[in-house]
């Protein structure tokens, strides 16, 4: 484990390195690169070294590009949308940043609507951009707007290991009944359920697992799991 404050620098190599949240590239004197951090935390990377990235406790989500979030529409403004995603300032979001969305042919969102966005534009002096397809494709590939299901909120660390698909929760309730789930990084899981039962489950062991909740590894949660009228 490594841990950093602002300005240190971080011993972060590879090809085709890609920088995440925390992490800034400058130029250095002799023209070679230098990987700084910019908040306190853990030094983490990708099992290929590829993706480096800091990971600290903060409670407010400082969004960073290519970064899955739950975005809650909060007005319209001429053909954009204005986003809440948890962070210090609102997101934007293009009427035509959507799969197929033309200027006649767009979705039409209303203020609390909720939405599976990519951040595309993370800048700490401008407001930050959003979309809802894959920057590759262009195709959907799973992002736009969640309709029913309920929103759950949960600490940034619970959400990191959420996205991990070694974590134990969702193939764990998954196996006990369906379930549909998005996962925000910024500390945002929506899940839809087919009974309403189910979907207090799932909020109640989101919130039991949770770092900064319960802190239930995968032996204590079962018996927790026992215990709801499931």
């Amino acid at each position: 484990m490594s841990l950093v404050l602002p300005g240190e620098q971080v011993p972060a190599q590879h090809v085709n390195l890609k920088l995440g949240p925390g992490l800034l590239q400058l130029s250095t004197v002799n023209g070679q690169a230098a990987i700084v951090s910019t908040r306190a935390g853990e030094v983490k990377h990708s099992a290929n070294g590829k993706k480096w990235w800091i990971e600290g406790n903060s409670r407010r989500y400082v969004p960073a590009p290519q970064e899955s979030v739950i975005g809650v529409v909060v007005a319209r403004s001429g053909e954009n949308w204005r986003v809440d995603i948890g962070s210090a300032h609102m997101a934007t979001l293009d009427g035509l940043a959507f799969e197929g969305a033309t200027k006649r042919n767009r979705p039409n969102l209303k203020v609390g609507s909720l939405l599976y966005a990519r951040v595309s534009l993370a800048h700490k002096d401008m407001e930050p951009e959003l979309e809802c397809f894959d920057a590759q494709t262009r195709k959907a590939e799973g992002f736009g707007e969640l309709k029913g299901g309920f929103l759950v909120s949960c600490s940034l660390k619970m959400c990191r290991l959420l996205l991990d698909p070694q974590h134990f929760l969702f193939p764990l309730l998954g196996s006990r009944f369906p379930l549909e789930t998005a996962v925000g990084i910024n500390g945002r899981v929506w899940i839809n359920c087919k009974e309403p039962r189910q979907t207090i489950a799932v909020a109640r062991c989101i919130e039991a697992v949770d770092p900064d909740g319960g802190g239930l590894d995968e032996i204590a949660l079962k018996k927790f799991f026992g215990t709801l009228d499931v």
